[in-house]
């Protein structure tokens, strides 16, 4: 069985392989250590790169249980070393929460080390509650409209030095790190066209007929979800048979409605689900978040979305 929630990257026609890619937010469950989460995710790091997968993106969360994945730019550098030609990046550094400078000089510093295995993904979400905001120094007016001003000046310190530029990033300038936008809405889109660079965004499309031992494998994220709408802890739980004990109906809705661009069932169905997927938004590269209880199955899920990706020769767009 094979379960990917998706998230696409900009568009331009091509009849080769799909790329993909991962984006881990490095899950744990109740009572794991952060340690063992971590190496989880090194070891599937390196299952995917021998797997062909194109990079592997760490996501910026804090003071959220069970997602290990708030200093992102160490753990980039953690899987960096532990691997050899797959890209590492972030997606994505949530730039807001940090001063550009601080953040050109981190990734510039993992360029230096890694030269042409970085990204740098950037969103302009919190990645987290108001408490976490406040905790972050961030201010709680901001809207994030101020992303495009942060943006600039972090271009400023990764890209050549400016004639009378005073504030320079050591390590970082001129080591044009490439920068993907990340989003769900028209802001960043229209912001990334704008600027010419590329834009990651949530794919919004229902997922297809489900087999019965690929649904019961899906309710591991399903109750993640319901457990963020309640507050609750986000550690991974075992899938259960059912989840109508569990939610309201209105509960039930919005976990739904949350997961809406999953992809869930069978060899066959994944794959029929990936080429809608890639024919609905002309996607030039595929980034798949799969969360399962049993780290096997994650790894397992990965092997099998590989497969249907080099299988992807049929004249589609992606």
């Amino acid at each position: 069985m094979a379960y990917a929630e998706v998230v696409v990257s900009s568009s331009q026609a091509t009849s080769q392989p799909l790329p993909i890619s991962v984006l881990d937010l490095i899950p744990s469950r109740a009572g794991e250590p952060a340690s063992s989460a971590i190496a989880q995710s090194v070891e599937l790091a390196r299952h995917v790169e021998q797997l062909g997968y194109q990079r592997y993106w760490v996501a910026e969360h804090h003071s959220i249980q069970g997602l290990v994945c708030s200093a992102t730019p160490i753990l980039i550098g953690h899987i960096a070393a532990a691997t050899k030609k797959i890209r590492v990046g972030s997606g994505g550094v949530m730039l807001p929460n940090h001063a550009p400078l601080v953040v050109a000089e981190q990734f510039g510093t993992l360029e230096s080390m890694y030269p042409g295995r970085i990204d740098l993904g950037l969103g302009r979400a919190p990645g987290g509650d108001l408490q976490t905001m406040r905790a972050l120094r961030r201010g709680l007016a901001q809207d994030g409209e101020d992303f495009p001003a942060l943006l600039e000046e972090l271009r400023t310190y990764l890209g050549p030095e400016r004639p009378g530029q005073l504030v320079k990033a050591i390590p970082g300038q001129n080591s044009n790190v490439p920068i993907t936008l990340l989003g769900s809405s028209d802001f960043s889109a229209q912001l990334a066209a704008a600027l010419g660079l590329p834009f990651a965004f949530a794919a919004h499309f229902a997922p297809d007929a489900l087999y019965a031992a690929a649904r019961r494998l899906f309710t591991t994220p399903q109750q993640r979800f319901l457990r963020l709408i309640r507050g609750e802890s986000l550690e991974l739980l075992p899938p259960v048979d059912s989840m109508e004990p569990l939610w309201s109906d209105i509960e039930k809705a919005a976990v739904e409605n949350r997961l809406g661009a999953a992809i869930v069932g069978s060899d066959a169905t994944v794959q029929v689900g990936l080429e809608k997927l890639v024919n609905d938004t002309h996607a030039d590269e595929v980034i798949v978040v799969t969360d399962t209880y049993e780290h096997s199955d994650r790894m397992d899920s990965y092997e099998r979305v590989a497969r249907f990706a080099a299988g992807n020769q049929t004249g589609t767009k992606c």
